[in-house]
């Protein structure tokens, strides 16, 4: 814990009292420095950013003179990753297009628990997966942040969900929409989990060549998070197998530039 100065928004900036924050993995990276390539992006040798903190929701309390979007008083939530962080305070002072209004239906808590793995979700299925409607869509590590938004995401453009997580959070996806859902087994995709159109993997560690296998013929994979060996996989061999193949094997990460529209009020 440390005091800070208030701060005071610049000509493009707004200063938000902060009602909620939430925790996501980044958060872990910027603190810890793993994986240890992150380091160049948050700092060699200690952190870049000596506040953490991403996903926020809040009241505006002030705005700087240029600033036309909002005025004091608007309930606002965004994912300040692109912006410096500095979630885990009182006030935050970012600039403007950080931020959007707050959905009238959610409270500051579930507000702040949705940018970052929200859009993280929706860019996944959407942006990298070209999910359609009928399609059926199988996602590891379902029970989780980006996980529970993906199932719900799924359903809502028409897919058909087999959610894959551990033994003791089946009941999450029973409750979230999930069709078939259960656990992986130790050796691999069951024979049901085959043939499908598009794997998110968002958690834990199954080689690329379990997932390659366990799509379709012009099926996709997305990856969007899980150990370092997941990732390095995916980074490495996956390029070549979408090369030399009928299968497209990527990966993603939230833009939380590029998030603002999909957070939007008008867009629930």
């Amino acid at each position: 814990m440390a005091d800070l100065d208030k701060p005071v928004p610049r000509d493009q900036e707004v200063l938000v009292k902060i009602h909620a924050a939430s925790v996501n993995y980044g958060n872990l990276v910027l603190l810890k420095g793993k994986p240890y390539l992150a380091r160049f992006a948050y700092g060699l040798l200690k952190p870049k950013h000596t506040v953490p903190g991403g996903d926020i929701a809040g009241q505006v309390e002030a705005v700087g003179k240029d600033v036309t979007q909002f005025r004091p008083g608007d309930n606002v939530y965004g994912d300040l990753s692109g912006c410096g962080w500095s979630g885990f305070a009182e006030y935050v002072s970012v600039p403007e297009k950080a931020l959007t209004i707050k959905p009238a239906n959610l409270t500051f808590k579930e507000a702040a628990a949705v940018p970052m793995a929200g859009v993280t979700a929706l860019q996944a299925l959407r942006n990298k997966g070209n999910i359609q409607a009928g399609q059926n869509v199988l996602i590891y590590g379902a029970s989780g942040g980006v996980g529970t938004f993906a199932v719900q995401i799924a359903k809502s453009f028409g897919a058909e969900v087999t959610g894959l997580c551990s033994t003791r959070n089946l009941d999450i996806l029973r409750t979230i929409g999930a069709d078939p859902c259960h656990r992986l087994y130790k050796g691999g995709f069951r024979q049901k989990d085959r043939e499908v159109c598009l794997i998110l993997a968002v958690n834990g560690y199954q080689p690329i060549s379990a997932y390659k296998r366990a799509l379709k013929s012009n099926g996709t994979y997305v990856l969007s998070g899980g150990s370092g060996a997941q990732f390095t996989q995916a980074m490495v061999m996956g390029p070549w197998i979408s090369f030399t193949g009928n299968k497209k094997m990527s990966s993603t990460a939230a833009e939380a530039k590029s998030g603002r529209p999909d957070l939007h009020e008008r867009t629930y």
